[in-house]
């Protein structure tokens, strides 16, 4: 099965394809011809994987899915959540239009806020969104739309310092509850087996199997 993933990220095209192997062919938005930058203004990780799931199907008429992921700290009451992606370049009232992505920066800025907070437990949650077209006469000349969403939750901490060299984002300091390592020292076959988004995943492949039948 071919189903086009809402992305042209290829650390998350490598993870989300490593984790569901060989059953389905994965496709980014380059690969449909997309390279609009899609919106991301929800105020929830649901809304933003819809909205980009949505803008796929509106715009290219193919069965797609879409992700969200958020970092939330128990000590921040959420945050950075939603904004995650573009913590360091927004305001403390998460107002400020970011102009870039930067990993680094974030880290940075989410370890100075927790620098004297003996509070560090996070969690990581990932929501995807899958909008399928159903064809309704064998001819495929009438079609619907179906949406089903799907949820993976990792608990953790927040450790004082980055470690380890492998994986993106916020890996390098958020160490997974019932590990010694973070995910970015514990490597790619570890965290596929164990992620948020690996759970989200699984989920979605669940379905997407079940759904062949």
């Amino acid at each position: 099965m071919k189903i086009v993933f809402a992305t042209n990220n290829q650390h998350k095209l490598d993870e989300i394809r490593s984790i569901l192997g060989d059953k389905f062919e994965i496709v980014s938005l380059a690969d449909i011809g997309c390279h609009e930058d899609i919106p991301e203004t929800g105020a929830t990780l649901e809304e933003n994987a819809l909205m980009k799931a949505q803008y796929v199907y509106d715009h290219y008429h193919v069965s797609c899915f879409a992700d969200d992921t958020g970092l939330e700290v128990e000590a921040l009451n959420g945050a950075p959540g939603v904004y995650s992606a573009r913590y360091a370049s927004m305001s403390s009232d998460a107002s400020a239009t970011p102009a870039s992505h930067d990993s680094e920066a974030n880290m940075a800025r989410l370890l100075r806020e927790l620098e004297n907070n003996n509070n560090r437990k996070a969690r990581f949650r990932t929501v995807i969104a899958l909008i399928e077209k159903k064809d309704v006469c064998p001819c495929g000349c009438t079609s619907i739309k179906l949406v089903h969403k799907f949820e993976g939750i990792v608990n953790g901490e927040i450790i004082r310092e980055k470690r380890g060299g492998e994986g993106f984002g916020y890996d390098p300091i958020f160490q997974p509850e019932g590990y010694t390592e973070t995910f970015a020292e514990l490597g790619l076959d570890v965290k596929n087996k164990i992620s948020h988004r690996a759970r989200a995943v699984a989920k979605l492949a669940e379905f997407l199997v079940n759904n062949e039948k």
